[in-house]
This record gives C-alpha cells, structure tokens and sequence, in this order.
C-alpha cells in the first residue's frame, strides 16, 4: 500500500515499479454493489515477496549487515546468542521471527489478546490485471483480494474463518471473480493460518520484539507490512537512545489505526446484512469512502493527532445507520 511504500523509503529502500505493478487506488464488490476511489498521494506496488525480499537484503548488507543464513540458534540469553555453536555476545536481541515466535517464548513475553483465526489461501493467476486497483470481493463465506504483481500477473488471497474455503470455490462464492479469471493458467495455493493477536509488552530488558513477532492484524487490512516497517523505525530510534520504553509506547500507538480498521471489516464479515446496508451507504456516498481510505493509509491531512479517532468519526456514523437498518446479529 502506499504508506508500506512511504515507511520503506524512510529505511532507505526505494522500490520502482519496474519490480512489480503499479496499482492507483482501492475497489470493494459484494452482492451487486461496487464502491472504489483513487489514492490521494500515489500509487501501491504490487510485487511478489521474493522480490521484496532480494531488494531487502540488498539494502542490509549495503548498511553493512552479516546475514547469517541456514544458522540454528540453540540457545539464548541476554547477553549472548549461541550460533552454529558458537556464543555471539549481544547489547539486544531482537525477536523478528514472525507469528510463532521462540524469542517472544522463550522470554516471557507470550501472553496475548487473541481474535478470530482465520485461514489465508494464496495463488498467483497468470492473466494481465484487469484494473489498476486493488479489489476486494466480499463473498457468504469469506473475501477474495486481487493484486496486480506484474504485466501478466495477478495474486489473488482467499480469506475466511472456514479452513476448506480454497480457490476451487471461488466460482461459487465469488462469480464476478471468476469470470475475471476463466482460462487463466493458476500457479499451486499456499496457505496459512492468520490470527489477529495483541501482546501487554513487547519488550523486556534487553529484548525487543518487531514484526508479526509483536502482533498481527488481519491481512484484510492490508497493512501487515506497513506496521512491521514502521515498527523497525521505531525499534532503532529507542535503541540508539538506549531507552526500549520509548518503542513500547510506539509500537502500541502504531498498532491502533489497523487493529480498528481491522475490527470494522471482520464485523461485516460477520454480518452480512450489515454488509449489505454498509456498502449500499459507501455507493451512495463515494466521497466518504475515498476519506476512509484516506485516513487508513495516513493521507488524510485533516486526520491530525490520532488517525484512530479521526477513523472511527467517521466510521461509527456508518455502523449507527447500518445497524438501525438491520436486526438480529447487528442488535
């Protein structure tokens, strides 16, 4: 999304579109109706992560880091890392080890607030891209999201709470979608499990965590990346202070813009009806939409001071209206 981009270029790390596909603004689809706007300040990039990686590792050891690949950690402290067998002294260690964490474990950090899990089923279809958005189809049982990644490339994620929810159903729960990609040659799904987690500390002493190692958020934001770049700016202000008090604080103020925005979709996905009343009243006000958008990838300039408050401003209205339109779950 654009403000990934924004946060990348604040690490150094300039990304052209020449390793992947421009894409210029945001599209939602369910049941008949349709709402999409452009973004306010540039375009995301759609790319695959092998490539963002390359570009990644490119930037660390141009910043003059040891990338130590294939070398188990067999033990840990807060002075030293045992590696390959040997004791590598350490001032912090740094747990960017993703969801399932042996740092955040092994330090006495695990204890979370959990959210619903859900399961994430990915491929990429070999088809020119068909918009120069990102599009989100809202289906009974799930969402689908389309990503252009290159000329001739789309990727499409299949979201759910149903672990059998895989692309051979996206003719039924998806129809728009699938007559987007009929006859298109689709490479093998993966997937894996996405559970939105929030952890009371994410640090300990002389230890940090970063990245999903710190919490996740639902990939229906769109904004796992974003906060994990965001977060390492962060990270290496407070360790250059000497002060990890100072991450915690960010890191938990960063947190809550996307946690939000999480919680409102997951709430359509649950209910339907809403949904419906929901993306009737975004169509009929696309305005409102675009200023949404805006807020959530930080391009608001009115949304000064906490962009989490300016968000549910505007988006309680939307549920208050929705919900005295509905009854039952919505009550």
């Amino acid at each position: 999304m654009p403000d990934a981009l924004a946060a990348l270029r604040g690490l150094g790390l300039s990304i052209g579109e020449g390793c992947g596909h421009s894409f210029w603004g945001l599209r939602f689809v369910s049941q008949g109706y349709e709402v999409s706007t452009k973004f306010p300040a540039g375009p995301g990039l759609g790319l695959r992560r092998t490539a963002l990686h390359a570009k990644m590792i490119e930037q660390a050891e141009q910043a003059g880091v040891n990338l130590w690949w294939k070398a188990p950690v067999t033990a840990i402290s807060l002075r030293s890392v045992r590696v390959n067998g040997k004791n590598v002294s350490t001032r912090y260690v740094i747990g960017a080890d993703g969801m399932r964490s042996r740092v955040r474990r092994w330090f006495g950090l695990d204890r979370s607030r959990g959210g619903p899990v859900r399961f994430a089923f990915r491929a990429h279809y070999r088809i020119s891209p068909w918009s120069d958005a990102v599009e989100l189809y809202w289906g009974r049982r799930g969402q689908a999201y389309v990503t252009p990644v290159s000329q001739q490339e789309v990727c499409v994620v299949l979201t759910s709470r149903q672990p059998n929810l895989r692309h051979d159903a996206i003719g039924i729960e998806f129809p728009e979608l699938a007559q987007r990609l009929q006859g298109a040659e689709k490479e093998m799904q993966r997937g894996e499990i996405t559970v939105t987690r929030s952890f009371p500390r994410v640090y300990s002493e002389h230890v940090a965590l970063v990245g999903d190692a710190s919490g996740t958020v639902d990939p229906i934001t769109g904004e796992g990346l974003c906060l994990s770049f965001q977060q390492a700016k962060v990270l290496a202000e407070a360790l250059v202070a000497g002060d990890l008090r100072r991450y915690q604080k960010a890191h938990k103020q960063l947190a809550r813009k996307p946690a939000l925005m999480g919680r409102l979709l997951l709430l359509l996905d649950q209910h339907p009806a809403m949904r419906r009343y929901a993306l009737r009243a975004l169509a009929s006000h696309p305005a409102l939409f675009a200023r949404l958008v805006a807020m959530h990838i930080g391009a608001d300039p009115s949304a000064k001071g906490d962009p989490a408050h300016a968000s549910r401003a505007w988006a309680i209205p939307i549920v208050r209206r929705v919900a005295s339109r509905t009854s039952g779950p919505c009550d």
